[in-house]
């Protein structure tokens, strides 16, 4: 059965829960790919400036590290700045991974809701019928079933995604918790 005959006998409800599924699968790949170049290119920066605290005896950050704005503005290094400094950027970094995960856990019920009203509706429609034999019963459940198909396969993808992104944000952490460290024993 292709895609538009399968929507064009499909119940409101159920075209419904497929657009609503639908959006939720364009909004998972639009956070992902957005949050994971923040993320990227402000770990690349970081890793930058913890390798080279680590290769020479430079008591300041990098220009382009989140540290070197926190420190030029308060004129010293600090450890309260510099836990503000992760603490924020953390904060920032972790933007949209609620939403990921809110679509990872209601996707596959709103993709169950689906199944469940195409059903009842098969059910309905089958009772107006005199016989209702295995070929009459099954394509119906089938196409209900598409439903909680497409809310699983929506789900892999946001759960896989914010998984990948917060690991992402692991090293992020780590690495701004080692360059301040650094930091911290060169300047006291």
């Amino acid at each position: 059965m292709s895609v538009i005959s399968y929507l064009s006998q499909s119940s409101t409800i159920n075209l419904i829960v497929i657009a609503t599924l639908s959006v939720y699968f364009i909004a998972v790949f639009a956070i992902f790919i957005y949050r994971y170049r923040v993320i990227s290119r402000r770990l690349k920066v970081e890793q930058d400036n913890l390798a080279s605290l680590y290769t020479s005896n430079d008591s300041e950050p990098d220009n382009r590290s989140i540290f070197y704005s926190y420190i030029t503005r308060n004129k010293k290094v600090d450890e309260k700045v510099l836990k503000a400094a992760i603490s924020d950027t953390i904060r920032v970094s972790t933007q949209g991974l609620t939403q990921l995960s809110i679509m990872a856990s209601t996707s596959p019920f709103i993709g169950l809701f689906g199944t469940v009203v195409g059903i009842l509706d098969s059910f309905g429609r089958l009772a107006n019928l005199k016989s209702a034999s295995l070929s009459v019963v099954a394509p119906a459940i089938s196409e209900a079933l598409v439903a909680t198909a497409v809310g699983i396969f929506v789900a892999i993808f946001a759960y896989s995604f914010n998984l990948l992104l917060k690991r992402k944000v692991y090293e992020l952490n780590s690495t701004l918790e080692s360059a301040a460290e650094i930091l911290l024993s060169r300047n006291s």
